[in-house]
């Protein structure tokens, strides 16, 4: 029944650590590390070096960053949510929160969501230098 469940490797084939380099006796062809510290050292090294690799790539080219995208579609939208109102005027939510109870900025409710329209945020600041 179980007839291979017993069978040892009678393999002893003599190979070279890939990561101290000392010779030792691997009993199957995969074997690439004398033992499991070499194993997990040489994986350590390969994910340091890997991550300086990324870090020394990201400093190379200069790209455009994901912030200044999102800034010039925002400045496109004409209906924000409260946090795209607060981030396109540099404030906070509280203080879209107060104008909005103020009156000071008209707002609409879709459901339980406030939208707020690009020309009532045009509007605040037109009155506002008056």
């Amino acid at each position: 029944m179980d007839k291979y469940r017993h069978m040892a490797s009678n393999i002893e084939i003599t190979k070279k650590c890939l990561y101290c380099g000392k010779e030792y006796t691997a009993k199957t062809l995969t074997t690439r590390y004398c033992g499991h510290t070499c194993n997990s050292r040489h994986y350590k090294q390969l994910k340091r070096e890997e991550k300086l690799n990324n870090f020394k790539e990201a400093q190379a080219k200069p790209e455009q960053q994901p912030q200044q995208s999102f800034d010039i579609a925002l400045q496109q939208k004409e209906f924000l949510s409260i946090d795209e109102a607060a981030k396109l005027i540099g404030a906070s939510r509280r203080t879209i929160h107060r104008l909005i109870s103020g009156n000071k900025l008209q707002v609409g409710k879709v459901g339980s969501r406030t939208i707020i329209t690009r020309k009532a945020i045009d509007n605040l600041f037109n009155t506002q230098a008056v």
